[in-house]
Parts: C-alpha cells; structure tokens; sequence
C-alpha cells in the first residue's frame, strides 16, 4: 500500500507505521515522546520524513512554547493568529484551549478566529495582535509598531513573539500541504474564514 493510501481520506503525509522508522526517525520519535509533548503528533507525524529536519524544529518549539520568557497567554495568542492567518484547523484546535487556559479571555480568542480585531483586549494584548497581524499581512514592521514593541516586550521577547508566528506559520504550512486531520476533539474548531 503506498503512503498516499493510508491514513484518513487526503492525509498526504500520514504517520509511518514504526516498524518503517529508520534509526534516525526513532531518534527523532523517541526525543519528541521524551520532551514536554509526551508524544509524537500534529506536523511531527510529517515531519518525521524528514528527521534531520525535525529535530531542531522540534527543539525551537520546545523553547517557544515552554522556555520562552514571553507570558504564555501572549505566546498563545500569536500562536493563534498564525493559524488564523493560514487558516490552520489542527493548530487553532490545539492552542485554543491552552490559550483559555493561559488566561486569554474567549472573546479575544473568538475575534481572532472570525478574522476580526478583538473589541476589548488588554494593552499588551492589542500590541501583539497589532504587531503580528502587520508583520503577517505586510512580511515587515512600521517603524512605530517596532518601537512599541520594543518599549513594551523588550528585544528577546518581541523576537521570540515574531518567532512565535512564524513557527507556528512554518508548521502550518507543513500541516495544510500535509492535510493532517484534525482530531475530533469536540473543542471549537477555527471557523472556515470567507475567501
């Protein structure tokens, strides 16, 4: 059976049975299993095709998602906006609940979902909304939107927030060519945003 064949209807890039892993791929599995993940899922499932790959892509989200200074509320609201921005259906589905969790209010989070600036964030809420969404829409930043940043974040943590996006954009990326399945959950799933 070929790769194209398993996995739900469309998966382009399904998980490989373990019994195919090369020693590298187990490498990979095994220090993804070992890390805060606790399992090998979502973009890794294609990624681990590419184990050279994976491995340090796997070690950057490690940091920004659990070792970065940047408040974890902000770093799942950017989160979410990438995958807003590339209309990311297994991302939303995974962060939306850490950023309740964190602390983002619904509201905010709904907002972003539907496309649309939230009507009541926080300062610092509305400064990463505002940023990201210039950064994602225009692939730069104003002047002045670069020096709020920097007044209010710092440099590491308006990086961090910019690295935030655009892992989360690489990984959707992979996962969107990929077509992996978002898990029935029973969470809100990312509205299909009108084209």
């Amino acid at each position: 059976m070929s790769e194209a064949k398993r996995g739900t209807p469309g998966e382009r890039l399904p998980r490989i049975p373990q019994e195919q892993w090369t020693d590298e791929q187990r490498t990979v599995a095994a220090d993804i299993a070992a890390g805060p993940r606790g399992e090998l899922r979502g973009p890794f499932i294609s990624l681990l095709r590419s184990p050279g790959a994976a491995a340090p892509i796997q070690q950057l989200g490690e940091y920004l998602r659990y070792k970065s200074p940047v408040e974890r509320r902000l770093a799942e609201m950017a989160t979410l906006i990438a995958a807003r921005h590339w209309g990311q259906k297994y991302e939303w589905n995974s962060h939306h609940q850490h950023a309740l969790k964190a602390g983002l209010p619904a509201a905010v989070a709904d907002a972003i979902g539907e496309g649309r600036r939230p009507d009541a964030m926080a300062a610092d809420e509305a400064l990463v909304h505002d940023m990201l969404t210039e950064a994602l829409t225009h692939r730069r930043l104003s002047d002045p939107t670069w020096e709020r940043a920097i007044a209010t974040f710092g440099e590491q943590q308006t990086l961090d927030l910019l690295l935030i996006a655009g892992y989360y954009a690489m990984l959707a990326l992979v996962l969107n060519v990929a077509r992996i399945a978002v898990p029935d959950t029973g969470l809100p799933l990312l509205p299909q945003f009108p084209y």
